[in-house]
This record gives C-alpha cells, sequence and structure tokens, in this order.
C-alpha cells in the first residue's frame, strides 16, 4: 500500500474499527495486492536520511516492511533488478545521494522533489532555499531534467503566506527551474485530523476556490515561456479549465519513456478517486523524518519519538526502523517485472 491510501481512508478508520480489525483489514488488502509497484517514500524521506540503508538492501536485493499497524506481520519485498521496473523517490532533500547514484545502475528511477518557499517556521530543517535549488539543479543535468519531477505541495495559506507571497515565490523558482525540470505537480494542504493543532497554532488554512483560481492563472503564467508543464496532484482540485489538469505522480507514461518499454500497469484500486497513480508498495515507515514539516501527514507521533525513531535506524537492517520483532511473520510478496505485460513492483 502506499502512503496516499493509508493516510486519508485506513488512518480515518482508527476511530471506527479496534486493532484487530484494522490488522485483518489490512492483512486482506496486502494478500490482494499482490503485485504492486514500489515507492520510496510517500512517508519518509529516504533519499534525506536513509540512502545508505536504501543502498544496502538494494545490494542485498530484499527488504523488510513492517504493516503499519501491526509491526509483527513483515512483509519482505524483492528489489531485485529483474523484479523492479522503476524506483520512485520522493524527497525535499537528494543531496545526500548525488555522490552515489553510480549505486543505482541497472534501475530505472525518477525523483519526486518538493521544492517549496516555506520558511523554518513551517519547513524547520531543511536547508535554505538556494542550497536545495542547487541540488535541484545538479540532480537534473546527472539523471536528466525529465526524471526530476518538481513538486511544489502543500499549497497553503496563513498571514505569512498568502496568494500574494504565493504567485511572487512560484515565479521565481519557476525562473530558476525552468531549464532543470519538465514537469510541476501542484497540491494543496489537507486538514487531517492529527494535524489540526499545529495548523490552528499557526493560522493555516487550504485556500479558498477564489485563491485558488487567481493563482493558478498567475501559475500558468509563470511557466508560458517554459517547457514545465503544471498537473494537480488529484483532481480533487479541477483546474483543467485553467489550461491545468490532474495528473499521476507514480506515472506510467513517464516509466514507460524512462524503461524505454510498455508496462502493464493499472490505477491504483486503493487510493482516492481523484488520484490518477498506478498500484504501488511503499518502502518507507511513519513517523521516522525529522524534518519537523508542519503539515506533514506520515508524522502522528510526538518529536521525541519521531526522535527515538531515527536513532534506532541501522544502516545495516532489513528494516528502516529498528530490528524485525523476534516473533515477526515474515511473507514474501511476489514480484515480477510488468514488462510484456507480466507484473512488477516499484
Amino acid at each position: 500500500l502506499t502512503g496516499g491510501y493509508e493516510e486519508r481512508v485506513i488512518r480515518p478508520l482508527t476511530e471506527a474499527f479496534t486493532a484487530a480489525e484494522l490488522v485483518q483489514m489490512m492483512t486482506i488488502l496486502q494478500n490482494a495486492q499482490a503485485d504492486l509497484y514500489r515507492s520510496a517514500s510517500r512517508r519518509t524521506d529516504i533519499p534525506a536520511f536513509y540512502a545508505p540503508w536504501f543502498l544496502n538492501r538494494l545490494r542485498e536485493g530484499h527488504v523488510l516492511v513492517p504493516n503499519p499497524f501491526d509491526p509483527r506481520s513483515v512483509s519482505r519485498v524483492s528489489l531485485r533488478p529483474d523484479a523492479v521496473d522503476c524506483i520512485v523517490f520522493w524527497t525535499k532533500n537528494p543531496a545526500p545521494m548525488l555522490p552515489r547514484l553510480g549505486e543505482l545502475d541497472g534501475f530505472k528511477y525518477y525523483f519526486q522533489f518538493t521544492l517549496n518557499p516555506y520558511g523554518k517556521d513551517i519547513e524547520r530543517n531543511l536547508s535554505s532555499i538556494e542550497e536545495r535549488i542547487e541540488t535541484f539543479r545538479k540532480l537534473s543535468e546527472t539523471i536528466g531534467k525529465e526524471r526530476v519531477v518538481w513538486r511544489y505541495d502543500p499549497i497553503l495559506i496563513n498571514k505569512a503566506y498568502d496568494t500574494r507571497f504565493h504567485c511572487e515565490a512560484f515565479a521565481r523558482l519557476a525562473h530558476k527551474l525552468s531549464n532543470h525540470t519538465e514537469r510541476c505537480m501542484l497540491g494543496f494542504i489537507d486538514r487531517y485530523r492529527h494535524i489540526c493543532p499545529a495548523l490552528d497554532r499557526q493560522g493555516i488554512r487550504p485556500p479558498e476556490r477564489g485563491e485558488i483560481e487567481s493563482m493558478a492563472a498567475s501559475f500558468r503564467s509563470a511557466v508560458a515561456d517554459s517547457p514545465i508543464r503544471l498537473e494537480t496532484c488529484t483532481v480533487k482540485i479541477d483546474l483543467s479549465h485553467a489550461g491545468i489538469p490532474g495528473g499521476p505522480c507514480i506515472d506510467k507514461d513517464l516509466i514507460e519513456r524512462i524503461a524505454g518499454y510498455r508496462i502493464a500497469a493499472t490505477k491504483d484500486r486503493n487510493q482516492r478517486k481523484t488520484c490518477r497513480c498506478i498500484e504501488s508498495i511503499d518502502i518507507g515507515m511513519y513517523d521516522s523524518c525529522p524534518k519537523g514539516c508542519t503539515y506533514c501527514y506520515a508524522t502522528r507521533s510526538k518529536e521525541n519519538a519521531v526522535a527515538n525513531n531515527f536513532l534506532r535506524h541501522n544502516p545495516d537492517s532489513p528494516t528502516m526502523i529498528g530490528e524485525p520483532c523476534e516473533d515477526s511473520g515474515i511473507r514474501d510478496r511476489p514480484a515480477h517485472s510488468l514488462r510484456n505485460g507480466e507484473h512488477s513492483l516499484f
């Protein structure tokens, strides 16, 4: 399962079902989804904080992924090149991976690179925007601009970050990235119940419809003379009338372009109807990202819990955080290439 389904569907169910019922539901879903793609990771920033571990797992050929609701239920997910058509990285800072990209030889991959203009009041533990722009450029020059997707996400509103701020900041970023990416995914803040207190403390709200329309027109104008095409992360906010269609983040067309062959992949039926991503397995873990972003849906625990999880990380472990429980039930997830109509994982 990808983080999208868990964060928007499974997590709200925790108040309606017992833990045992949720574990049973997750097991049924996992067994039904033997043939999915890999995502690394919507739940945390693997390139920024767990790159050595991930590269170790590539060499070992598999990773162990605990069930988010039952750590004793563990899936062994193959990372063999013949079972992986493409890897999708999600990150705000891939700098630690730049000198080690050669270790990905033999794999197809691309990056979803979130680059927002917020200050440390919102994204507390990030390097300066100038440093991240330079990292974006270096990554693009190394692997090709088609393989670095810019995410301007999430768009949120408060006194400091109003529509005027976004219009001006987006235009500056678009100008600096115009020769280094082909696509920008736009996303809007969701008020997940567990992050509402943090959002409210900073007066953060989703943009209203009129504000969205104003920003859409401004963003379109900002990229009019560049190769960057705009898409919304989901079609929940429909901007197709403004020339901004909804698009997939885990994108079949882009994967086929990178891989050089056609794949048999379908829409992820466990994502929201408005999501256009193809099916995937996420190999990350929740409550493991130290960036401390106010809007983060993947962090439910307090800061000290995240810090403790990070301290438990062992780059040589088969799991991202800690070690498998002694009484873990480990099962293999079937994995085959989707090339020529076969099955696969990303």
